[in-house]
């Protein structure tokens, strides 16, 4: 028999007042890495949690989130609650509703011209992003007449694509905001021909992979990832196990730099281990820093005991936490390059709102991008998602500095 979702499986409880965190609850049948998954969700939406508590019996899971929505965000809550729940194991029988599940998505392209001016990329991606079209894979080029040919491979987590209205909806919202600039749109299933663009790899030089990939940031190079006094005060952080205080359950304490996902980073890096949390508080932040104290166990049920494996979580999830971005610029001859990556969980998700961030801090600071890409790479055992943007000198008076280009990306990308 078919199973489906109880709609009060979700509730959000929005502040008074403004300024007030919002609450988010969910309270549904468990399953490994649901906590991430619900992280990855509001992460997505542009929030920020405040403090949370989590707790399950291995079958069933009630999860509380305080949040509020970051500088800028405009938050579809109704469409925060849908998602939500499209992401809770059912657990109602069929008969109680006929379509009990969300359709996916393809993967669509969107092709667009449009004449070239600062913000242009951040613009469409904030436009995108508002109509809840998750952005795949990107190619964007500027053509010697002075015009940008954007190619997006999206999917519309409404799934509703496929519809003339949605696409019209979609190219009519560009339209007004990008004006008389935009000179064509369409949207349609790719073509054979653009394979190669949506399973591209990141090409990276040896030298660029060895530095965006390595475990530890360079303190000696200012031109690549130097090290602000916010990132030098990651490495004070505490990540412990203990096994005493529990018969069933270990305890894992987190003592960190609070960060702006934050919480996705530890979800994730547990849902990779095949680890679940039957209990967790979140506090609030204190002095810069977030206290987490999580009782957690095997995806069998069983307490981490194996002290290998316990050094192994423990180095992951500082390693995810002092790196849970990287960022690089180069230069190549008179180009300067722009390089931003991020692990991909072992299912094949990528981080959000990497791209929406990166092209608001380039657009705050009066850089134009003549060119950007998004691929992936394999390193130090793992899949890498790659972000390369080739920045254009010319349109700005004064162009910032390397470190200045660096610093202002990772203080975006980290919320600081």
């Amino acid at each position: 028999m078919g199973l489906m979702m109880n709609d009060d499986a979700v509730l959000i409880k929005k502040g008074k007042n403004p300024g007030d965190p919002h609450v988010i609850t969910v309270n549904c049948p468990d399953k490994t890495g649901l906590g991430c998954d619900i992280c990855y969700t509001i992460l997505d939406f542009g929030l920020y949690i405040t403090k949370g508590d989590v707790s399950t019996d291995g079958k069933w899971c009630y999860v509380v989130f305080w949040v509020v929505p970051s500088s800028g965000s405009h938050v579809m809550w109704m469409n925060l609650r849908d998602r939500l729940l499209s992401i809770c194991p059912p657990s109602i029988p069929l008969f109680y509703a006929p379509n009990p599940c969300a359709p996916s998505s393809p993967v669509y392209l969107l092709k667009f011209r449009s004449l070239d001016r600062k913000g242009l990329l951040h613009d469409v991606t904030r436009v995108l992003d508002e109509l809840e079209l998750t952005i795949q894979r990107v190619k964007v080029s500027t053509t010697p007449d002075g015009c940008v040919l954007d190619l997006f491979f999206i999917k519309d987590n409404l799934a509703l694509l496929h519809t003339s209205s949605r696409q019209e909806e979609t190219c009519e919202k560009l339209k007004s905001v990008l004006g008389d600039s935009i000179i064509g749109c369409e949207i349609q299933l790719p073509s054979s021909q653009y394979d190669s663009l949506q399973c591209a790899n990141a090409c990276l030089s040896p030298g660029t992979s060895e530095e965006l990939f390595r475990s530890t940031l360079s303190e000696l190079d200012p031109r690549l990832q130097a090290l602000s006094p916010d990132v030098t005060e990651l490495k004070r952080a505490i990540v412990k196990i203990d096994n005493t205080l529990s018969p069933v359950h270990t305890l894992l304490q987190i003592n960190y730099v609070d960060h702006k996902g934050f919480l996705y980073d530890i979800m994730r890096t547990l849902k990779d281990h095949n680890m679940q949390i039957s209990y967790g508080r979140f506090s609030t932040v204190r002095n810069g820093h977030r206290e987490l104290d999580l009782f957690i166990q095997h995806s069998d049920g069983k307490k981490i005991v194996d002290p290998d494996k316990q050094a192994s979580v423990c180095s992951r999830l500082k390693l995810e936490l002092l790196h849970p971005l990287r960022v690089l610029i180069t230069s190549r001859g008179p180009d300067t390059e722009l390089f931003i990556a991020n692990p991909v969980e072992l299912s094949g998700r990528g981080r959000p709102r990497v791209f929406y961030d990166v092209t608001f801090a380039l657009k705050s600071l009066g850089i134009c991008i003549f060119l950007a890409e998004i691929g992936r790479h394999l390193a130090a055992g793992r899949e890498w998602e790659v972000y390369r943007f080739l920045l254009d000198d010319s349109c700005s008076p004064k162009f910032p500095s390397s470190k200045q280009i660096v610093d202002k990306v990772r203080r975006t990308l980290m919320g600081w």
